[in-house]
């Protein structure tokens, strides 16, 4: 019988890498999504996972990820990581920069949210998880090309979470506010834990993944003890 699969869209070596390793601890079939599948390699040989080279702004493209997903397991948990952003005074954005930045961080939360939610609902069961930030709520001076797709991935997230919820499909929205700790950067002696660990917050992925569904979280906010908020 083969293993559900977890599918990673937005891969690399932050949280990603986390899910990733968690997950595989956990007996899923990971998939990886990015456009440059190559840096990929090492986690990909670490935890048996699939690459699969994606541009989550390409309806196209993303279908072909998930058919490719098909034939290593039924899905189970697809996790959106992708995130597009541009910063800079809002007369000087150059517009092309934050009409990718829109494609890549809100339209593909909608593509990936899709194919997912295809599988699930006629398997019955799963969880669809995306990945916000402290823009999703607020939108800071010069950051208008980060907070518009951020602001939209939430609203799509809240709007699937009210049509799947009911349907036994699990959609939530995860708030990172504060910065993640970095791959393989030491952590600061004289300020320990100032940054988010990308291992605490794969664990509560899974947490939530698995909440019983009489009490599931929609939003979970996430940030260092010493973050204010």
């Amino acid at each position: 019988m083969a293993a559900n699969v977890a599918v990673i869209a937005g891969a690399g070596s932050g949280l990603s890498a986390s899910l990733a390793r968690l997950l595989g601890k956990e007996g899923f079939r990971i998939v990886l999504a990015a456009r440059n599948v190559d840096k990929l390699a090492a986690l990909a040989k670490e935890t048996g996972a699939l690459t699969v080279e994606t541009d989550v702004s390409d309806a196209a493209s993303v279908e072909r990820l998930f058919e490719a997903a098909d034939k290593a397991g039924p899905l189970e948990i697809a996790v959106f990581n992708a995130s597009g952003r541009t910063r800079g005074p809002i007369a000087e954005l150059d517009p092309e920069a934050v009409k990718q930045a829109l494609l890549v961080g809100a339209y593909g939360g909608f593509l990936v949210g899709q194919q997912a939610a295809r599988r699930l609902l006629a398997r019955g069961s799963g969880s669809i998880l995306f990945t916000g930030a402290t823009a999703s709520l607020k939108g800071f001076s010069g950051s208008a090309g980060f907070a518009m797709p951020k602001f939209g991935l939430r609203g799509l997230a809240q709007s699937m979470a009210r049509e799947l919820s009911p349907k036994n499909i699990h959609v939530a929205h995860f708030i990172i506010d504060g910065q993640i700790e970095p791959a393989g950067q030491a952590a600061e002696a004289d300020r320990p834990d100032r940054r988010l660990s990308p291992d605490a917050i794969a664990e509560t992925y899974l947490a939530v993944h698995r909440q019983h569904r009489s009490a599931w979280s929609f939003e979970v906010e996430l940030r260092p003890w010493v973050e204010t908020f």
